[in-house]
Parts: structure tokens; C-alpha cells; sequence
């Protein structure tokens, strides 16, 4: 194995490229689609310089495991906790109730080196918080770093020490590829786990560490085989970045191009200093990007994730102001925190005190406080709190959790989920049914039931009602299967006045969910239920938006044409079904929230959604009796069974 010499401009200079790529594409910049690719870039390079360290240390001898991670400490940990105690500060003023909660959870994952794991698990929920506004996701990367420093030194080192003299170059070969082909079967499987995930990724670092590893047995280059493979890296690395999407399956075979790419730069570097591609990455101006990579990451993204949620444009201007105060940022904590603190004669217990266990501490008291206290949000002005109790602490799904939250065979029937008028003979003569979306509808059905109707509320999250035919084909999850089947048994029993809602959005992009949602409209009719469909409210932009009445922004409307067009698939199937079943009877939110133009997400005063999907229970409310009031009670021609 060749011990490769230390420093190398052009290495620096690839860190540049990876961190620009990476806040180009942050800051929503025209043609730079698949910036995100940078982060894998540095997946490679770490692989590369990491192996070379250890190397070299296991070569002399003198590898000490306390030694490496107390330096990983200090290289690492000072400036994250610098960027991210002011980022704590900063948005402090605007971040409200679970939103400053969740903050406060992943400040600590993340000094943990756990965010990956954390992000993974926080956003697989179903009511998941906005990605784009959560200020330290991007150390979702620096974690899956930090689980690889974990684990590659010791694997190096028991190959070191027991198997020195052995070629491993086709037994890592095959660990290659098993790590390339699970990270493609996972993008296509399992998208948010392969995203944040370490398997996934593994087999990034490992194109970095088999080039540090084994380039005394790659082919040596000559300067005109080293400069074509050269450009080819970059090229790889560039046409990548300005061809995928964010909707593109990732990493899998589209993480190939850049990585590949990366260590084909890496590779021809170790052979020739000269080529027009390692010259380019060394200009003066690249390789003091370099230096300042680490911290220019770490301060790129809080400061947009923070404008989002506050709902500030990310125009031309506003991204050169990011980038300047960024660049200035990102020099002060390089000079007077990382490189200060990197060089410290510090041991692995006195690092590990002074920066995990301390700061973890800090960071815990932190977060117990704002479990505590911040249930009336003392940050919020006086003034504003009503709206503030409305936006956090109406959710449907929490006031009304047992109809929503039970056993999915043995749903409640009980008082809990019973709405308007008492039984006549304890049975309801009307129920609500479908997923988060219906329930979130309740507060709007009420109004139209009044005392009128007894009405049974039974929904479950992403399950909507399909009829028994399909109920198998169409819930794959054990769980949802068993509460349509234990619904259509209940709904089999009596005619009923069914209220029927559903993220239609969310399933109708797929022709078979369009012909499910038909079959289930004929099923309840045979049943002789009379069929109310509730249309859905717009859905917005995204989910910081709700909070729009608390973020002194002048105009909370959005735009009508962009809320109808997410709408495609449901008015299609609305018009089949409309000419299919003509007794069915409609009734649409939007009347009240939309004209030509603008929809509404403020109504007389009063926030009405608790997400970009979701209506809150006193916006549900509110659009009731706005509708009413301008349309009258479409239930006034719709007689009970």
C-alpha cells in the first residue's frame, strides 16, 4: 500500500466545489437542481483523507484510538456548537411550540451525532415537520461522517493488525459492490432511510478509502491519461449537479456519477499535479474555500431554513446578502474557533468532557425547559397568543386522539366520538370517515350537522376508506387493513348519512386509487348510505405558511391557479364520479376560501390550518360557519336514511 503525500490544493479545492454545489442548491438557484450532491462528495473525500491519516499512523505504529477521536472532537464540535448556540438565539423569537421543541430535540442529536437517526425518524411520521425549516438539518451528513469515523478506523485497524501481508483488494471489491447494490435497493425501497441512513452511503466513503487504499495497484497515470480522467470526474460531478432532481431516486445508481466522479479526481491527483482540472481546483480562491468548507456548511443552511419559516422570498438579492454574510461568518469561526481549538493539546477525556458531556447537559436543561414552559410560548407577544393557541394547540387529531388513535378492529363508538344532536336509540345516524384529512374536516361537518344529526367520527392516519374488494390491494399495512374491514362490517349494518374525506391528493396520482375511491362511492351506495363527498381545502405551499398570521407578513393568501393545479387528479375523478353517481352530494371548502385568484388561509381573523395540509379544529370551525352563512346548509336538502 502506498502512503500518500498529506496535503493536496486540489483536494481542498473539490471541498470547495462539494460546499458550493451544496448552498447553490439551498438557496434555490436556477440550474444547480442536484447540488445536493456535493454532501456525497464529501462522503468520498473523507473516505480518501481519513484513510490516509490512519494509514500513516498505523504504518509508524503510533495509532492510539483515544488519540483519533479526541483530535475528531476538536476538529469537529467547537465550531458546530458556536453555529449552532447562535442559531438557538436567533430564532428563538420565531420558532413556535413543537417547531422550537423539535429544535431543541435535534440540537441534541446532533451534538450526539445521532440527527441522521433522529431526521430519519422525525420525518417518517406522519404528521412530519417542514424539512425545509428546520434549522440543523443539514447535520444529518456531518452524523452519517461521524458513524463511518466510528467504524472504519477499527476495521482498518483489525486489517492491520492481523492482516498484514494479504492482498485485500477482492474481498473490499465485493463489499463495494454489496454496499452499492443495497444502496440502490434501498432508494428504491426504503427512500427516506436510504437518504439519511449510513448503508446507504457506505459505499461512497468506500471509493475514497479503496483509492487511498490500493493506488499503488491501480494503473499508474500518465499526464494525458490523468488529465482525461480527471475532466471526466468533474464533468461527472457537474452534469450531476445540474441534472438530477430532488425527486430523482437517491443516492442508489444516480449517487454513482458524482462519487465515481470525485474519486477519478482524487485518483488522478495522486499521479499528476499538473492537469488542467487539478490546476482549476487549485486556484487560490478554491483552495481557501476549501479551508473554509467545514464552517461555510455549517452556517449556510440555519439562516434559509430560518427566511422559509418566516416566509421571506429567497430573491436574487437575498441570496447574495446569505452568501456575503455566510463567507464572513464562516472566516470568523474558521480563524478564531476551529483553528483554535483544533490544535489543543487536549486528551480524549478532557475533550470528551468539555465538549460532549457539558454541552449535552446544557442542551438537555435546555430542552426539558422548553417542554415545560413553552406550552403558552412566552416568546410570543401577549397579543398575539390567541392566534398563537389556535395555529399550535388546536390540532383535531389531539383534541379528539380516540377517535383517530384507537384500536384499529374495536374503533371508540362511545360518547368521545359522537358529535351533534344525542342518539335517538343510541345508534348515530350519520359517521365520518378517512384519514387525518376527515378528522381535520370535524370542525367544519359540525356546523353543517348541528343538532340535526348524531354523526360517528372513525378515521385512522393514511387510511382512507376502501370497500372490502380492494380494502387488501390498497392498505398493504396489517393495521389499516383491519380498520376498513372492521368499518365496512359496521357500515354494513344500517343506512347512514356517510361524510366521506380522504388527502385525496395524496392517492388519486395513481390510476388505481382512482378506480378504489369509484368502487368504494358504488360499495356505500349498495349499502344504502347517503354519500356526502368533502372536497379538500387548498393545500399551501408548505407547511410555515400556517403560521403565516403570526409572522407580521401583510398578505397570508396564495395563490388560486398553484392550489388548483395540485388539485388535477382530484377534479378528474370528481367528474367521473359526479356522471357515475349523481345522487352523491358535494360539498367544497374552497367556495368560502377562494375567488379567481387568491385562497385564503385567514378567515376574518382566524388561522385555519395547523400544517400545509391540514386544517386546524377552529379553522375547520370557521370555514363551517362562513359557508353557512354564504351558501346556507347544503344538509337542509340532504335527508337522513
Amino acid at each position: 500500500m502506498q502512503i500518500a503525500p498529506g496535503y493536496r490544493a486540489d483536494i481542498e479545492g473539490l471541498r470547495a466545489l462539494a460546499v458550493i454545489l451544496v448552498i447553490l442548491y439551498h438557496y434555490a438557484t436556477p440550474g444547480f437542481s442536484g447540488g445536493f450532491i456535493g454532501v456525497d462528495v464529501f462522503f468520498v473525500i473523507s473516505g480518501f483523507v481519513i484513510t490516509q491519516l490512519l494509514q500513516r499512523r498505523l504504518t509508524n505504529d503510533d495509532f492510539r484510538f483515544s488519540d483519533f477521536y479526541a483530535r475528531r472532537l476538536r476538529r469537529l464540535v467547537p465550531a458546530f456548537l458556536l453555529v449552532s448556540t447562535v442559531t438557538f438565539v436567533v430564532i428563538s423569537p420565531f420558532y413556535l411550540g413543537e417547531d422550537y421543541y423539535i429544535f431543541a430535540k435535534s440540537w441534541l442529536s446532533s451534538l450526539g451525532g445521532v440527527s441522521n437517526v433522529y431526521y430519519f425518524q422525525e420525518l417518517s411520521q406522519y404528521f412530519a415537520p417542514e424539512s425545509r425549516s428546520l434549522s440543523l438539518l443539514h447535520t444529518w451528513s456531518l452524523a452519517v461522517e461521524e458513524q463511518f469515523y466510528l467504524l472504519w478506523p477499527l476495521a482498518l485497524y483489525l486489517a492491520y493488525r492481523f492482516g498484514k501481508g494479504r492482498s485485500a483488494h477482492w474481498p473490499f471489491a465485493v463489499v463495494l459492490v454489496i454496499a452499492f447494490a443495497f444502496s440502490v435497493y434501498l432508494a428504491a425501497t426504503h427512500p427516506t432511510a436510504a437518504y439519511y441512513l449510513l448503508p446507504a452511503r457506505l459505499f461512497e466513503f468506500m471509493l475514497g478509502t479503496g483509492v487511498a487504499l490500493f493506488s499503488r495497484q491501480l494503473p499508474a497515470l500518465g499526464p494525458r491519461a490523468a488529465q482525461w480522467i480527471a475532466a471526466l470526474g468533474l464533468a461527472l460531478i457537474c452534469l450531476t449537479a445540474t441534472t438530477l432532481t430532488a425527486s430523482d431516486h437517491f443516492p442508489g445508481y444516480n449517487a454513482l456519477w458524482p462519487t465515481l466522479g470525485a474519486a477519478l479526481v482524487i485518483y488522478a491527483g495522486l499521479h499528476q499535479q499538473g492537469t488542467l482540472t487539478a490546476r482549476l481546483l487549485s486556484l487560490p480562491v478554491m483552495v481557501f474555500l476549501g479551508g473554509l468548507s467545514y464552517s461555510l456548511y455549517l452556517w449556510h443552511w440555519p439562516p434559509v431554513a430560518l427566511m422559509h419559516y418566516q416566509l421571506i422570498e429567497l430573491t436574487w438579492l437575498n441570496r447574495l446578502l446569505l452568501i456575503g454574510g455566510v463567507l464572513v461568518l464562516s472566516w470568523l469561526s474558521f480563524r478564531y474557533v476551529e483553528n483554535r481549538y483544533r490544535h489543543r493539546p487536549w486528551s480524549f477525556k478532557k475533550s470528551f468532557l468539555l465538549l460532549l458531556l457539558l454541552p449535552a447537559l446544557f442542551i438537555w436543561a435546555i430542552q426539558s425547559t422548553i417542554r415545560i414552559a413553552d406550552d403558552l410560548s412566552f416568546r410570543i407577544p401577549e397579543e398575539r397568543r390567541a392566534l398563537y393557541r389556535i395555529i399550535v394547540q388546536s390540532h383535531t387529531s389531539d383534541l379528539y386522539e380516540d377517535c383517530f388513535d384507537s384500536s384499529p378492529s374495536n374503533f371508540d363508538k362511545t360518547d368521545a366520538c359522537l358529535f351533534g344532536a344525542a342518539p335517538a336509540d343510541g345508534q348515530p345516524d350519520s359517521i365520518l370517515i378517512g384519514d387525518s384529512h376527515a378528522l381535520a374536516m370535524l370542525g367544519f361537518v359540525e356546523q353543517l350537522i348541528g343538532d340535526d344529526y348524531a354523526m360517528l367520527a372513525v378515521t385512522m392516519a393514511s387510511t382512507p376508506f376502501i370497500s372490502p374488494e380492494h380494502n387488501a390491494e390498497a392498505m398493504l399495512d396489517p393495521e389499516k387493513q383491519a380498520r376498513n374491514a372492521a368499518l365496512a362490517d359496521y357500515l354494513q349494518e344500517r343506512p347512514l348519512t356517510v361524510f366521506v374525506n380522504a388527502w385525496w391528493n395524496a392517492y388519486l396520482h395513481t390510476p388505481a386509487f382512482q378506480g378504489y375511491f369509484l368502487d368504494t362511492l358504488a360499495w356505500l351506495q349498495a349499502q344504502g348510505h347517503s354519500v356526502i363527498v368533502l372536497e379538500d381545502p387548498p393545500e399551501l405551499p408548505s407547511a410555515a405558511h400556517a403560521g403565516c398570521a403570526l409572522k407580521n407578513v401583510d398578505d397570508c393568501s396564495i395563490s388560486a391557479l398553484e392550489a388548483k393545479q395540485k388539485q388535477a387528479n382530484f377534479l378528474r375523478f370528481k367528474e367521473t364520479a359526479q356522471q357515475r353517481f349523481p345522487a352523491i352530494r358535494w360539498i367544497d371548502p374552497r367556495q368560502v376560501l377562494c375567488d379567481q385568484q387568491r385562497c385564503q388561509t385567514v378567515l376574518n381573523g382566524t388561522p385555519l390550518y395547523r400544517d400545509d395540509n391540514h386544517l386546524n379544529y377552529v379553522g375547520s370551525q370557521a370555514i363551517g360557519r362562513e359557508y353557512i352563512q354564504r351558501f346556507g346548509n347544503p344538509l337542509s336538502a340532504t335527508e337522513a336514511p
